[in-house]
């Protein structure tokens, strides 16, 4: 089973990559994955996504873990598992510490998709910043043919698309992370980028924490 911090750089590591969150030396975050090890230093790394450590440090609270990098800790977020229901991001609010509701909710983009200006540049960002998931058609080696379903405005809210084939990476200079992956394989993507192969257990989650963070943020656009 991958551990925590492998899996925490798997997610992280695109995002990073094109310079939104994180340390500046992504050379230095993808090493660490490589080498499967936590230290200081490591930690250190991990605190300065300032969207993603909070949140981790939440679920690890509330749910009496004592490692904002254990591995369920970082799956909560992530991808979403059963930590998720024994904790909320704040009074008032019904959003969950998933990474969907900082993507949908917090940010600003959802916000903007009413401007006919800035949508089409809010919706590519909602739809690539969001975990999403999609299953293998090829694996090229350093990238992979999924199917997978974007998201849609439809003038009042958002939803998922018809499916349609993308080409994400899954590794750079002759290094990844993932095993090959097989034709049928599903997968989390994040950005360009392939993060993990998800269990069939793991679709359902991740499609259920964004299915329900989908209806919140479409709760606030209807208000706009």
């Amino acid at each position: 089973m991958t551990a925590g911090p492998v899996l925490f750089v798997r997610y992280a590591l695109a995002p990073n990559r094109l310079g939104y969150c994180g340390p500046a030396d992504s050379d230095e975050f993808l090493q660490y994955a490589v080498a499967g090890r936590t230290d200081a230093g490591f930690r250190r790394v991990a605190k300065q996504f300032e969207g993603a450590w909070p949140q981790l440090s939440l679920i690890a609270a509330a749910t009496g873990t004592s490692e904002p990098l254990d591995r369920e800790v970082v799956e909560a977020y992530w991808i979403g598992n059963r930590l998720l229901d024994r904790v909320r991001v704040g009074p008032g609010d019904e959003g969950m510490p998933h990474h969907s509701h900082q993507v949908f909710c917090v940010y600003p983009w959802a916000r903007m998709l009413p401007q006919d200006h800035a949508r089409a540049q809010a919706l590519r960002v909602l739809d690539q910043c969001r975990i999403r998931w999609g299953q293998v058609i090829a694996d090229l080696g350093t990238d992979v043919v999924v199917s997978s379903r974007p998201l849609i405005w439809d003038g009042h809210g958002l939803a998922l698309g018809p499916a349609r084939e993308e080409t994400a990476i899954r590794g750079v200079d002759g290094v990844s992370l993932l095993d090959p992956l097989h034709p049928g394989d599903w997968v989390s993507l994040h950005w360009e980028w392939v993060c993990d192969r998800l269990t069939p257990p793991q679709v359902v989650a991740l499609r259920h924490y964004s299915a329900y963070h989908l209806r919140l943020v479409n709760r606030m656009l209807a208000l706009v």
